[in-house]
């Protein structure tokens, strides 16, 4: 497990108790010794007006074919959550070195780093 891959995973709701299987980027290494990795949310559901912290995952564009996303995609970077490495159910793909650089940004940007 390494940062930039993508995985199925169980993800926190924001508003209600539950998880939902749902794919996520890996933002970390696994952490600790009970392991746990950083991870944000992926939506096929794209934003009417993406935010700032929002990467939309284009099946047109250069890296998305290594994602093995099925649909373009919304990475919602303001939607984070550290879930134990047994959360994650199947890795599904990788994103590219571009795509990597473009995160790294965008969360610099968003925790004012």
């Amino acid at each position: 497990m390494r940062p930039g891959e993508i995985y199925l995973a169980k993800f926190p709701f924001g508003d209600v108790p539950g998880m939902k299987l749902r794919p996520v980027l890996l933002l970390t290494r696994p952490l600790g010794t009970v392991p746990e990795v950083l991870v944000a949310y992926i939506s096929s559901v794209i934003p009417t007006r993406p935010l700032a912290s929002d990467l939309l995952l284009d099946p047109t564009g250069s890296g998305f074919g290594s994602t093995n996303l099925k649909t373009p995609s919304a990475l919602r970077l303001h939607k984070l959550a550290t879930i134990h490495c047994s959360s994650l159910a199947r890795y599904l793909g990788v994103v590219d070195s571009q795509i990597q650089n473009i995160v790294a940004s965008k969360l610099r940007e968003l925790l004012q780093l």
